[in-house]
């Protein structure tokens, strides 16, 4: 035969099936995505040039071997973002370079919580730039590696230095500063630009999998009924610093278990540090405006405080919803 004698037929015909199958199981349908799967409405905004070295460093560090960043469609995920992740999410993603199109850090293995939506979930620098560099200081259980060498240890701190505030006991020499490397800084600045677009049109967000009825919450008093889940709502934004125990972390994050400010009367300043943050104690980490960021509602605010004041030992007077939406609208 023709085609078996001349190597030219031959490796031609297997060139041209090449080609073909390239184009039609790989190329067109690529071009085919780009075409239905247009970013959302409110997803504009690119990575800044600090964001883009940040993900880069993320990838130089393995990061993704063990963080995902797809909330996939079931019910257990909704803690690590507010819906399921959708193609049109990964839209306005560009490749990295010619060479490279690691542009999408989805991940195969969650070894470690999925970052979709880290940068509202912990919007705090401090507490990132402490977890890289001892995640045991942060999260006791965590099995995340410390990664040290993004910082540098200096007997005094210098213009323009970004102090870590490590607990004493995470520290080899008591006498150094730890302060953030250039590469820890770029890496918190790529995690806390992943935020979670948010999208409303439910014909096109599918809801979870498996998703549990809501028990009706039991009256909590003053006339506070079928409020969140207050212990949830902590458990997601809260207790990755001030821990599930209420104890916090010493010379990082302060405790709640006892707080004056939990268990005391003076319901303004603990409404406003939920939503506006609290910076006043140099011994502490710089507490985020964790409301205002995760937009909490007057009944999302009293479920955290009602949790926190009858939690860990805690014994105060629950809040009602009235008193908290007063207070929220006066601090606006």
């Amino acid at each position: 035969m023709i085609f078996l004698n001349d190597h030219r037929i031959l490796f031609g015909s297997a060139l041209c099936l090449f080609v073909f199958l390239t184009l039609y199981i790989a190329v067109l349908p690529a071009l085919d995505n780009q075409r239905i799967n247009k970013p959302l409405p409110k997803q504009s905004r690119m990575l800044t040039k600090e964001e883009k070295a940040g993900k880069m460093v993320y990838i130089a560090n393995g990061c993704i071997a063990c963080h995902t960043q797809q909330v996939r469609n079931v019910e257990m995920d909704n803690v690590f973002g507010k819906r399921p992740s959708i193609p049109a999410d990964f839209a306005i993603n560009t490749r990295t370079d010619f060479w490279r199109n690691t542009a999408n850090l989805m991940g195969t293995q969650r070894t470690g919580p999925d970052l979709t939506n880290i940068g509202e979930r912990q919007p705090s620098a401090e507490w990132h730039l402490i977890h890289l560099y001892q995640p045991r200081a942060a999260v006791e259980q965590s099995v995340m590696p410390a990664y040290p060498w993004l910082f540098i240890e200096r007997d005094y701190l210098q213009p323009g230095d970004i102090e870590v505030k490590v607990p004493e006991k995470f520290i080899k020499n008591k006498s150094k500063k730890i302060v953030a490397g250039p590469d820890a800084l770029l890496l918190v600045a790529y995690l806390k630009s992943l935020k979670q677009t948010d999208y409303t049109d439910k014909s096109i967000v599918p809801a979870f999998l498996y998703k549990q009825k809501k028990e009706e919450g039991a009256a909590q008093g003053g006339g506070n009924s079928n409020l969140p889940d207050g212990e949830a709502l902590f458990t997601a934004n809260c207790a990755s610093c001030h821990q599930a125990n209420g104890e916090g972390v010493p010379g990082a994050f302060p405790p709640l278990k006892g707080s004056p400010v939990v268990t005391g009367g003076d319901l303004e300043l603990y409404v406003t540090i939920i939503m506006k943050g609290y910076d006043p104690r140099p011994e502490f980490a710089t507490m985020p405006a964790v409301g205002t960021n995760a937009n909490f509602t007057p009944e999302d605010v009293t479920a955290i405080m009602n949790h926190e004041r009858s939690s860990w030992g805690n014994n105060a007077k629950k809040v009602t919803v009235e008193e908290v939406k007063t207070i929220m609208d006066k601090i606006k």
